[in-house]
């Protein structure tokens, strides 16, 4: 990638990228409960961050998921097809709130809605069509074919979400415990006792709370 799609802030906590494309709502309500269902089927997230379909095509970029060339032509592609560039943005919201429902109820020990693994299957079925088998200099390695297609960038995150939902790696998927944040993160740590998505953020809010109860406590 180039600078161009490189600049601006875009944090990366997850680990995964279908967690880091859950994690494109910020501040979601996290309690003791799974959260309430809005009248459209999803959560009650906080600030979006995928609210255009050049939202999303910067977010596949600024996370490696598409390059300078590719990002720019669905770019062009959908100031021609606007009806067509909605449709996948929806899709992609759809697919993220789903993702959110099936990883959270994973933590919450219960069962995952029905309907939330039908999105993802039919995403995860949309990417295996444009899935190959593709040579490389030293053998060879899954790749994309058709990258003309407006929905391009949720092939990936398809099968990220397939990968780490299949695999060992649910069991350290992790939602951050900072107040009001909810991000999910893939704990790597030795001993599994990750909490925050971000030490930096989350950590040091939570560091200070403690220390201003402390401070209270005292007087």
């Amino acid at each position: 990638m180039t600078s161009e799609w490189a600049t601006g802030k875009l944090k990366l906590v997850g680990g995964r990228l279908c967690l880091d494309f859950v994690n494109t709502v910020y501040a979601r309500s996290v309690g003791d409960g799974l959260p309430e269902r809005t009248r459209g089927g999803d959560y009650s997230p906080g600030e979006d961050k995928l609210t255009s379909y050049a939202d999303l095509v910067t977010r596949g970029a600024r996370s490696g998921v598409l390059f300078d060339k590719g990002a720019r032509r669905l770019l062009r592609l959908a100031d021609g097809r606007p009806k067509s560039a909605e449709a996948v943005l929806k899709r992609a919201v759809k697919l993220r709130e789903a993702l959110y429902r099936v990883f959270r109820a994973k933590l919450k020990g219960k069962r995952a809605d029905e309907a939330d693994l039908r999105t993802i299957n039919e995403e995860l079925r949309a990417a295996k069509d444009h899935e190959r088998l593709l040579p490389k200099a030293d053998g060879f390695a899954l790749g994309w074919i058709d990258n003309s297609s407006l929905d391009r960038m949720l092939w990936p995150v398809a099968r990220s979400a397939a990968e780490v939902l299949t695999s060992d790696e649910l069991n350290r998927v992790r939602q951050c415990g900072g107040e009001n944040c909810g991000w999910l993160f893939l704990d790597t740590s030795r001993n599994r006792s990750r909490q925050w998505c971000d030490m930096r953020d989350c950590g040091n809010l939570a560091k200070v709370r403690r220390f201003r109860q402390r401070r209270q406590e005292q007087q």
